[in-house]
């Protein structure tokens, strides 16, 4: 064994006596070299940060894949009772498959329901969480009269703006009076 590194011996150890590094060991940062993530003193990155959008391709292609679902679900209960021959199943799954695609063109959700709480969604659903977000953070815009245009932290700027325009305006006065 070499550098006093590992067991002097591995007899009794239960391993060969093997040493690896450890490779799951983090070294820690420097606290002047650049983080991945902004600052809490950062103001401006932290503004202007905005949730992910929900990709509505793929919120609609998960929509048709739970009417698709439905439909099949549909036509195994109907060949499983066997009271029916493929032509009426087929019509069947057809009449299912056309209401509720034109429940989903209108808006009422359908097969996918768009409206439903952000508790009954999975973690894996990241799309359907981010529209449920979105639309509770609508509805707490709309509860709390916050307008839709409404930027954070304007309010701070717009109270800096008032002080730099008074503070201007007492530097003019003060001008003026000396001269006469």
């Amino acid at each position: 064994m070499s550098s006093n590194v590992g067991l002097s011996t591995p007899r009794g150890s239960g391993t060969s006596g093997y040493v690896q590094r450890n490779l799951s060991h983090l070294k820690p940062r420097n606290s002047n070299s650049s983080a991945p993530y902004p600052s809490p003193h950062d103001s401006q990155t932290l503004a202007k940060h905005r949730a992910r959008q929900p990709d509505k391709d793929i919120l609609l292609h998960e929509k048709k894949r739970e009417v698709e679902a439905k439909c099949f679900e549909l036509r195994d209960n109907l060949e499983e009772e066997g009271k029916m021959d493929e032509d009426e199943i087929e019509v069947q799954v057809d009449a299912l498959r056309k209401k509720l695609l034109e429940e989903l063109e209108r808006g009422g959700g359908g097969a996918g329901d768009a409206g439903r709480k952000r508790a009954g969604l999975k973690s894996h659903q990241v799309h359907e969480l981010a529209e449920a977000k979105e639309k509770e953070m609508r509805r707490m815009e709309k509860a709390l009269g916050i307008s839709p245009d409404y930027e954070e932290g304007s309010h701070w700027q717009r109270q800096a703006q008032r002080k730099f325009d008074r503070e201007l305006g007492d530097s003019s006065r003060d001008t003026g009076m000396l001269r006469e």
